[in-house]
């Protein structure tokens, strides 16, 4: 058989990581110190104190014993919140993947028209926090006001509304019409574009369809990508709060995250048994861990080289009903619920048209002082999450790939287990930590402990997305540039931001997005001062049903400031930053 030449430029070496970096070791130690003592001290002072069985921690005396241990799994709802758990988690996962993979590989290696443009709508959605989203369908489908059961009963087709959004198939549909089917798609696109379209070309010259060669040729070239994203999943649902529990909490349906809060929020807060029930997950976390690092450890997913050649399906007259099935989805995940918002945000009461349109809360909310509060600081803590997160998290993925420093594999942990405790423990955690550090005192129920939180928070899926993009970027223009002369520092800043532009701004609009809707990782930490918007809304709407129309104003003004805060934040990063060209290999301004 013939040498091809093409194979040449398939089969692309390992990246071969940096020796060292320099003064690499003073750094890896300075990373090392801070990340550990801000992600996983706060979990090692509360796992000490979950033997302590004085019932109220802050008062009482210290008094050791296994105590809260027994409790805990005596306890049948504590267990009852983990299958729960994994109940939502496998039933929301289980329809987002396939959809987000689908999505995926159509914008990405189809001819459909307008991809960009659907691409970034599925942006917006992603912009669009989950928390305003759970209000708009609370107001579409409550067994009793909600819009669509109401609209339902009145036509005559049915003698009660048949939605129900306070149920566990309620609160997968709000999970999925939330970010479950956005963010796969956000993260999975680029993957499916940056791979070289020989190989598919390949198997179309050898007489496959294209739907073979999606199944044969594409996916398993991506299986990288995939994995992680779904390793990711795994994690996400002990992070979920806002809605399950607005939707949960009415029928007595808890979860991880619901179980640990209401624990907490007694009057004589449960520390210990909501500590043991956190200690679980590291166990679960323990077997993503290997998982994650077999895939960064394989050799065989380089996928962007200096000879990278993108390619396009033509799909025929699926093109245009791709389009149309896209757009009718992205009405539901984005124009949908801000209309809902507005419409009842004018309604005198929300479900009741007889009573007429009002702009009376909308006079409440704009002169209440503390709604002003919430906007500023709902505008810092995004803004600052996404110019510090981004930079962060690509030099710790920029450390564990691209170098041979010691100390990497236990940076991986402190990344992957950080991402295990949930937010609301993890904010416990914290609470300990300022309280216990006297340097960090002051800093307590300031916007600055909140920044930290925010900055910190996507910490896990931020560094493995950069790292799934440089493992998949081939070493040979770094190679060059060191053969230059080049060191480390401007080898990162003129070949790896470059290349890396595009997942750093996707970065920074996520963690806006994750900044300026966040409740449970903060909501133990904020006080009157420093609460946001999110927390206002969430705290109107524990209140009972007449606070309703208060709380989607509040979520109109979230919509509004995710939206425009991160396509300001997309735009000035692709118009001042460095983007990489990748149908010509080069970097442009």
């Amino acid at each position: 058989m013939e040498h091809s030449p093409a194979l040449d430029q398939i089969t692309i070496a390992p990246p071969r990581p940096v020796s060292r970096i320099g003064t690499g070791h003073f750094i890896m130690a300075a990373v090392l110190l801070m990340l550990g003592y801000f992600l996983i001290w706060p979990v090692i002072v509360l796992l000490i104190n979950s033997f302590n069985t004085a019932a109220d921690w802050f008062v009482e005396p210290r008094a050791w014993g296994f105590a809260h241990w027994e409790n805990a799994f005596k306890r049948p709802g504590l267990v009852r919140s983990l299958g729960n758990t994994l109940l939502v988690w496998s039933l929301t996962v289980g329809i987002s993947f396939p959809i987000g993979v689908t999505i995926a590989w159509i914008l990405a290696r189809t001819r459909i028209p307008f991809g960009h443009t659907l691409e970034f709508l599925f942006w917006v959605s992603y912009m669009v926090p989950s928390l305003p989203t759970t209000i708009a369908w609370i107001t579409l489908l409550d067994p009793d006001i909600g819009m669509i059961n109401v609209a339902l009963t009145r036509s005559g087709l049915f003698e009660q509304g048949p939605f129900d959004i306070f149920s566990v198939p309620g609160i997968v549909w709000a999970n999925l019409m939330g970010h479950g089917i956005s963010i796969k798609v956000m993260l999975m696109t680029p993957a499916f574009r940056n791979m070289d379209a020989a190989l598919e070309e390949a198997a179309r010259v050898g007489g496959a369809s294209n739907l073979r060669t999606l199944f044969k040729v594409t996916l398993p070239l991506m299986i990288s990508p995939m994995i992680m994203v779904f390793a990711l999943q795994l994690l996400r649902v002990f992070q979920s709060f806002e809605t399950e529990y607005l939707l949960g909490m009415p029928f007595g349906f808890y979860v991880y995250s619901t179980k640990i809060y209401s624990l907490i929020r007694t009057p004589i807060p449960n520390y210990g048994e909501a500590t043991v029930l956190a200690s679980i997950t590291l166990a679960m976390i323990s077997l993503i861990i290997p998982l994650q690092r077999w895939i960064l450890e394989r050799r065989r997913y380089t996928t962007i080289t200096g000879s990278f050649r993108p390619g396009l399906v033509d799909l025929g007259r699926w093109n245009s009903v791709n389009f149309a099935i896209l757009v009718a989805l992205l009405v539901l995940l984005t124009l949908g619920p801000l209309c809902i918002l507005v419409l009842g945000s004018f309604m005198t009461r929300i479900g009741y048209f007889v009573l007429g349109f009002t702009l009376d809360h909308w006079r409440l909310v704009l002169s209440d002082p503390v709604f002003l509060k919430a906007l500023r600081t709902t505008l810092v803590l995004g803004g600052t999450a996404a110019v510090l997160s981004p930079l962060l998290f690509s030099i710790i993925a920029y450390i564990l790939v691209r170098t041979n420093l010691p100390g990497r594999k236990a940076l991986d942990l402190l990344v992957w287990g950080g991402g295990a405790i949930p937010g609301i423990l993890a904010g416990l955690g914290l609470l300990w930590m300022f309280l216990g550090t006297p340097v960090l005192r002051a800093l307590f129920g300031t916007i600055w402990a909140l920044m930290i939180v925010v900055v910190l928070q996507g910490k896990t899926t931020g560094v493995n997305v950069m790292k799934a993009v440089l493992v998949q970027v081939g070493a040979d223009m770094e190679e060059a540039a060191r053969v230059s002369g080049a060191g480390w520092i401007r080898t990162y800043f003129r070949i790896w931001l470059p290349l890396l532009m595009p997942s750093l701004i996707l970065l920074a609009v996520m963690n806006f997005v994750s900044a300026a809707g966040a409740t449970g990782s903060i909501i133990l930490l904020a006080s009157r001062d420093t609460m946001t918007l999110s927390l206002m809304a969430l705290e109107l709407l524990s209140l009972g049903v007449s606070n309703r129309e208060a709380a989607s104003i509040i979520s109109i003004f979230i919509i509004i400031i995710t939206v425009t805060g991160a396509a300001a934040v997309r735009y000035f990063g692709q118009r001042f930053g460095v983007r990489h060209d990748l149908t010509a290999g080069t970097a442009v301004r």
